[in-house]
């Protein structure tokens, strides 16, 4: 029997739910392979959602018609937002969630997609016809055959766990890896390298003496990821849970560094490079030998578990050494474990191997995402997953690529940084990457990347009226603050108590709210009643917008202008076959990582590590520019 698709996903990671969703989404016939269909988006670390720049990702995927958003909603146990003493550039939404119902609620919507079927084996091999891709075969012999394949295996090729001397081949503690298929890609001229990551103990919340434990609560008035009405269903549920923060002692260190002989880190049995911004714990007393004790946060795992994630105590030591150390931990004297910690090694693909669109460049009709592509964390393996679903369905039906420019969204950057730059370390998102961070806000995704999104069909109408909506009331929000006046006594009632100087002559609304100390609920009392929608359940979102202008629009229009001139350079297109080792005026390294990467614009090229000012002026020299 014969089973042909438009497109297949392999894997059912958070890259891969994202990726199959958009495909079947814009129309695509689309089959889901995964190993296990009872966990699909499974949370393998950290139960949460966001974060610094992350949460800015999430809110991106859902301007543009993904899922990711959605299912955090209808999981989330606890929301922050955070950054808020800091510009509103930086505000970052992040919502711990309950793990088992954040997996049921993405099978809830696969399974209901229309034009999505799921099909539950391992992929072993991609069947291959010349330099393109026809479709995959399987551990039970089945042979699915389709337009374009989108691999995302996350930690599964070839993966192997460590604790301590132990070692065993698996993707995630107690399931099998994926073998097969790097070898075959290997011997098609894909390169293949390791990477490493890890997972902290999981505690049983039972055995934990809470009362000693400093409490980290969430936000007063939680907020939501999705753009759409999702905040009701929200503020539906139980009272938000507590995270914790715990610290580690010179008890704690001194039983860990008991265990470095018996890590395998420091043995050189992994030879995966790990993330830097999130080390396992045992990487932190050797970084920072003079630090005295380290923060950890215990975190819940959902409503209906006892058990506790110890975010920032990953660990691949033996088990005994893991569970006599957190037993040092005030308020942890008497904890048990669920699970221990552990590391694991897999293959990923250097991205430079691939276009902007995420296709393989010598494999046609193959994409990568996520944890493959080199990097870390859900919400940048979703935002990949997303980007190829769309690219593969707009590939098939011979449409234009959809490619997300870095003044446009992190998620452009993101992709950018993969292609253009490589990764020597599992890539993780900061604000810092982002050169118009004050453009690219978690509360204007929808402004930047909805219409994209409705365009191609992923974004609903009611998605694309919501915006409208906003932007309408916004907008007449801005205009009302914009003209109306204030009197001084009145005017300085606001002023004083917010620490600022007073006036002595009329104001407008909009030159008090652009005051730094002022803020919106500062001045809404002096909002006549039924003026300006307070009694609309989003009246919140067009404030928090409104202000946002007023306070930063000479930033907001300077930056526009500077990612103007600067991006100029990509619209500067190099042709494809550009033979750049006859230019003997560029630099050697500068025309072997242009050979390799072959970007696509002079704004690429100039991106790449190695590339200088120089070299861009003479590729502008050769193509007339």
């Amino acid at each position: 029997m014969t089973y042909n698709y438009d497109i297949i996903v392999v894997g059912a990671g958070h890259a891969g739910c994202e990726a199959a969703h958009a495909a079947a989404r814009l129309g695509s016939k689309t089959l889901l392979i995964t190993m296990d269909i009872t966990k699909m988006a499974q949370m393998s670390c950290n139960p949460a959602v966001g974060g610094i720049a992350k949460g800015q990702i999430v809110r991106e995927i859902d301007a543009m018609g993904g899922a990711m958003g959605l299912v955090t909603d209808r999981s989330t146990i606890q929301f922050r937002m955070l950054n808020r003493s800091k510009g509103p550039a930086m505000w970052s939404p992040r919502a711990q969630c309950d793990r088992m119902l954040y997996s049921i609620s993405w099978r809830e919507i696969l399974e209901n997609t229309e034009e999505l079927y799921i099909w539950q084996d391992q992929v072993v091999s991609l069947l291959l016809e010349g330099n393109k891709v026809i479709g995959v075969k399987t551990q039970f012999q089945q042979e699915f055959y389709a337009r374009a394949v989108i691999l995302t295996n996350g930690t599964f090729l070839n993966g192997k766990i460590f604790i301590g001397w132990q070692s065993t081949p698996g993707g995630r503690m107690g399931e099998t890896p994926a073998l097969g298929l790097s070898k075959q890609l290997l011997e098609s001229g894909i390169q293949i390298e390791r990477m490493k990551t890890g997972t902290p103990p999981r505690i049983d919340g039972r055995t934990v003496e809470f009362a000693s434990l400093q409490v980290q609560k969430g936000d007063v008035t939680p907020q939501k990821f999705s753009f759409l009405n999702t905040l009701s269903a929200i503020q539906e549920k139980q009272k938000q849970m507590d995270c914790y923060m715990v610290y580690t002692n010179a008890a704690v260190h001194e039983k860990l560094r008991e265990g470095f002989k018996d890590s395998p880190l420091f043995a050189g049995r992994i030879s995966g490079k790990g993330p830097r911004y999130c080390p396992s714990i045992e990487d932190k007393l050797k970084t920072f030998e003079d630090k005295e004790q380290h923060q950890l946060f215990l975190e819940p795992e959902g409503w209906n578990t006892n058990q506790y994630y110890l975010q920032g105590f990953a660990s691949s030591l033996p088990i005994e050494i893991q569970f006599q150390a957190v037993r040092k931990i005030k308020g942890l004297e008497n904890a048990k474990f669920h699970s221990p910690g552990y590391a694991v090694e897999y293959d990923y693909f250097p991205p430079t191997q691939l276009f902007h669109t995420l296709e393989v460049k010598k494999i046609e009709n193959l994409f990568f995402a996520g944890q493959v592509n080199g990097t870390t964390g859900y919400e940048e393996a979703a935002a990949q997953g997303l980007m190829a679903g769309i690219n593969a369905h707009q590939k098939v039906n011979k449409l234009e690529p959809l490619i997300l420019n870095r003044d446009q969204a992190y998620i452009g950057v993101l992709i950018d940084d993969l292609v253009t730059k490589g990764v020597d370390e599992p890539y993780r998102m900061f604000t810092s990457r982002a050169e118009y961070r004050i453009l690219l806000r978690q509360d204007n995704a929808d402004e930047r990347l909805t219409l994209t999104g409705y365009s191609i069909g992923m974004a609903n109408a009611e998605r694309y009226n919501f915006l409208q909506e906003k932007i309408e009331k916004r907008n007449r929000i801005l205009q009302w603050l914009e003209s109306t006046s204030i009197e001084p006594d009145k005017a300085n009632q606001i002023l004083l108590r917010a620490g600022t100087a007073p006036v002595n002559t009329k104001r407008k609304f909009a030159q008090i709210l652009s005051r730094p100390q002022v803020k919106w609920e500062d001045i809404a009392g002096f909002v006549p009643r039924g003026t300006l929608y307070e009694e609309d359940p989003r009246a919140a979102e067009y404030y928090e917008s409104a202000e946002i202008v007023i306070k930063y629009r000479g930033y907001i229009e300077r930056e526009k202008a500077f990612a103007e001139k600067v991006l100029r350079l990509d619209t500067v297109t190099i042709p494809e076959k550009f033979d750049y080792s006859k230019i003997r005026s560029l630099s050697t390294e500068s025309r072997q990582k242009l050979q390799k990467i072959k970007p696509r614009t002079i704004g690429q090229a100039s991106r790449i590590p190695g590339v200088s000012p120089a070299d861009i002026s003479v590729l502008l020299l050769y193509l007339g520019r």
